[in-house]
């Protein structure tokens, strides 16, 4: 049994409760919900304990503590858990600049156990993707675009499909702005016909012998008219959101696709869940959770608090701080090269290993 505390009682703090009330083998034992109302209305939804300050939230004896709050306020919240000697599983960023970052980096240096909740490369199609890149099909990879996921968080996938740690890069990087049919939002379907703002980010992020590119909508997470996807190129092939094109030998190009099986459609009886993917008689993702009904957001959730419980009890890292501080300090590089309109050189970092 895998037991946690909840710091934070906003949308991404639900998130975490409201998995753990799916996943056998999870438990929440009591959440940090500053207002009374809102800790009475997920007490009502998840049946659990609800407190109105940290050393109450912490009792229970939880093997480690999800930091679920506002960006602003994450590392002091952060430092405070830690000082507490309860492990921690931060919610992305763990801080919202370097100083910051460099700041908990020293904690973790004095033995603090802080790891990050970075979820995206643990979801089902992006982790089959990244087991492709890496499998050698593609041969060396050079090339990688994501538009998947914002920030920190489509940096970490953009570093993943390239095989980049903490290298050094030249970003450069732009936004533009447009109108844009408005789709659902947290709340739902939209009620009337709204036109939002678009503000789209592209960047270059060139590594020397491996280029990334980020892009981004601002809109793009809900909305109908804004996709995803993935582009990886090797010497030996490419992938292509679930399409593989490769060459066997100098003769022979092969085509073959990501494949997605799932339980429940026409004539089957097994339930409503995700099964895995697979390309050929390959498996590049098998779902462990398994009748589990989990959209794949959460799914990725679930594999994040699974992994936390396995590395306070000696396991291996989720995500290391130095990885997340990694994905930020990129990130608020892409955003700085938006606000000067030039390039950004980057430099090694004090949580660089």
């Amino acid at each position: 049994m895998t037991r946690f505390a909840v710091i934070g009682s906003g949308f991404r703090a639900e998130a975490f409760v409201r998995v753990a009330s799916l996943v056998p083998g999870l438990e929440v034992t009591g959440v940090l919900a500053r207002d009374p109302g809102r800790g009475a209305q997920l007490e009502r939804a998840f049946g659990v304990r609800t407190h109105r300050d940290l050393a109450a939230a912490l009792t229970g004896d939880p093997d480690f503590a999800v930091v679920a709050v506002a960006k602003a306020a994450s590392e002091e919240v952060v430092t405070a858990v830690a000082a507490a000697g309860v492990a921690v599983l931060a919610e992305t960023p763990p801080a919202p600049d370097v100083a910051g970052l460099a700041r908990l980096h020293a904690l973790v240096r004095g033995g603090a156990r802080i790891q990050v909740a970075e979820q995206y490369h643990l979801e089902p199609l992006v982790s089959a993707q990244i087991a492709v890149t890496r499998s050698g099909l593609l041969g060396d990879v050079s090339e990688a675009l994501v538009s998947v996921a914002h920030d920190y968080h489509g940096i970490s996938v953009l570093r993943r499909l390239l095989g980049i740690g903490f290298e050094d890069a030249t970003v450069t990087a732009h936004e533009s702005v447009a109108p844009l049919a408005g789709g659902p939002d947290r709340a739902g379907d939209p009620a009337a016909e709204r036109v939002l703002e678009e503000r789209h980010i592209t960047a270059r992020l060139d590594f020397g012998g491996r280029v990334g590119t980020y892009d981004f909508s601002s809109d793009q997470y809900r909305s109908w008219i804004r996709s995803g996807t993935v582009l990886v190129r090797g010497d030996r092939g490419e992938l292509r959101d679930e399409t593989v094109r490769r060459m066997v030998d100098h003769r022979t190009p092969l085509l073959t696709r990501i494949e997605r099986l799932a339980a429940g459609g026409p004539g089957n009886h097994e339930g409503m869940f995700l099964r895995g993917l697979t390309l050929g008689d390959r498996w590049l993702y098998r779902n462990e959770l398994l009748p589990a009904r989990l959209p794949d957001e959460e799914l990725s959730v679930a594999a994040l608090l699974r992994g936390m419980g396995e590395h306070v009890a000696g396991g291996p890292e989720v995500y290391s701080l130095a990885e997340a501080a990694q994905d930020q300090y990129l990130a608020l590089a892409v955003r700085r090269s938006v606000e000067t309109g030039a390039a950004v050189r980057t430099s090694r970092q004090v949580w660089a290993p």
